[in-house]
């Protein structure tokens, strides 16, 4: 064990451990949910320090030895070394100086050692005094969210292109199986069971869209802005050299946010992007209730799509197989519902100069992101791209349906095409076959009218 002491009083630490006294405190006060802070996070805040650093070192606010050893650190880190050293709970107290201390007691035992000190030996490279010179938790735990999101983000995008590209592979397959429409879950005019996968892909690929352009504001970060917006205790010159060194070592647009002090005060950048999110569950939830639906029976009820079997769905039923891949996210999404409540109310508890509920904010959101790139990619594999149509009942549904005779509306009117329809729907006689029978169209007419690829004939451009 070592021991090491701030204004509060002397803590013993294990020897292993890079973190130090404010980090153990952490720990300690805050044993909530067992989950740590995630990766992206972790590596958002370490790639800022290390750019930090670097941009102290250009400006003359840090020695180049201490400023090299702090970068080594930070690029161990971010290959993915002592990530076991981060062990801050989500839930902590406001603003998220645990963790941004526990990464400057990380990278400060760590460039110790490389240093040729040992862990703790601060009078030669200070936690506070040089990882986090130029800094407060303020400025940075907020930047280093936004760095996280983008992280993050291309694996969620690339599964929601997958996702969205097997529905339209299934748009094509169906493209020539027609099928009853249903609005109000009444039957209605004809479709191709293609235009219901292609409308899911085209809810998928505009989702993803604004997902992307909400992204697009979180590049600025607050770096250089310290407490409260001021820029205090930074050098004139930091802020500049900061962005242009992370956008080098990035090669990503990051840029400084034009009015620090908004920058401080709100989180409506997160907010938005967790919308986006949010708006995606949407999506999903009712696509995923539709597959339920067309998949439901498969005696009793539409059973016009069949999806792939993963797993026997009762534990007493022989033989029951149920539409686990939907309900599975389908309750994701609802969290992800959830999750979204709980930005908002984080949002918009910020008070003055500062929003103290961010670790909130991005626990919710990194959470949303984790559960779709992990989830959405099993779905698309499991269940999209095994659906099957099941053609003869489509038919046989779509043939039975009152609601032809609607189609019979241009030649006979409203009025007299009503009436076949409720004759059909009393004596079960199908409505081309009624038509005929009455006289109101011929044989030859029924076979134009009726036709399975007019029927459902998109009648415009």
């Amino acid at each position: 064990m070592r021991k090491e002491s701030d204004f509060l009083g002397e803590v013993e630490l294990p020897d292993y451990a890079y973190y130090g006294v404010q980090t153990a405190r952490a720990v300690r006060n805050f044993p909530v949910s067992g989950i740590r802070e995630s990766e992206e996070l972790i590596k958002g805040y370490v790639t800022l320090k290390r750019a930090a650093a670097t941009a102290n070192k250009e400006v003359g606010s840090l020695d180049p030895d201490r400023a090299d050893a702090i970068v080594k650190a930070a690029e161990a880190v971010l290959r993915g070394e002592h990530m076991d050293q981060f062990p801050v709970d989500v839930f902590q107290a406001g603003a998220g100086t645990s963790v941004n201390m526990n990464v400057n007691e990380v990278l400060a035992n760590l460039a110790l050692e490389f240093m040729g000190h040992k862990k703790g030996e601060y009078q030669y490279l200070h936690p506070n005094d040089h990882v986090n010179k130029a800094q407060s938790t303020n400025d940075t735990f907020t930047s280093a969210c936004h760095i996280a999101v983008i992280i993050a983000l291309p694996k969620l995008l690339v599964a929601l292109d997958n996702l969205a590209a097997a529905f339209e592979t299934k748009s094509q397959e169906f493209a020539e199986v027609i099928k009853s429409g249903r609005t109000h879950l009444v039957d209605a005019l004809p479709i191709m069971l293609g235009h219901e996968m292609g409308a899911y892909a085209a809810s998928i690929r505009r989702a993803r869209a604004r997902m992307e352009e909400r992204a697009n504001d979180l590049y600025e970060l607050e770096v250089g802005g310290t407490a409260v917006g001021t820029g205090a205790n930074a050098d004139p010159l930091f802020r500049q050299a900061f962005f242009k060194i992370i956008a080098e070592e990035t090669k990503l647009p990051f840029r400084a946010s034009p009015n620090s002090f908004e920058s401080l005060e709100t989180r409506a950048q997160l907010g938005a992007f967790m919308s986006s999110l949010k708006e995606l569950s949407i999506e999903l939830i009712r696509i995923c209730n539709d597959l339920r639906l067309l998949a439901s029976g498969p005696t009793t009820a539409l059973g016009e799509i069949i999806l792939p079997a993963v797993q026997p769905g009762s534990s007493i039923m022989p033989g029951k197989v149920n539409p686990s891949m939907p309900e599975c996210l389908t309750m994701i999404a609802f969290e992800v519902c959830g999750n979204d409540y709980s930005v908002t109310l984080a949002s918009q508890g910020g008070q003055l100069e500062l929003n103290i509920w961010t670790p909130l904010v991005i626990h919710d959101v990194m959470m949303a992101m984790r559960y779709y790139s992990n989830f959405l990619p099993i779905f698309t594999e499991r269940c999209v791209k095994g659906i099957v149509a099941n053609e003869d009942l489509c038919s046989y549904h779509l043939m039975n349906n009152p609601i032809l005779a609607t189609l019979l509306a241009p030649k006979i009117g409203y009025a007299k095409s009503a009436e076949i329809a409720e004759e059909s729907e009393a004596t079960g006689v199908p409505v081309p076959e009624l038509a005929v029978k009455r006289g109101v169209i011929t044989e030859e007419q029924s076979r134009e009218i009726f036709d399975p690829k007019e029927m459902a004939k998109i009648h415009f451009r």
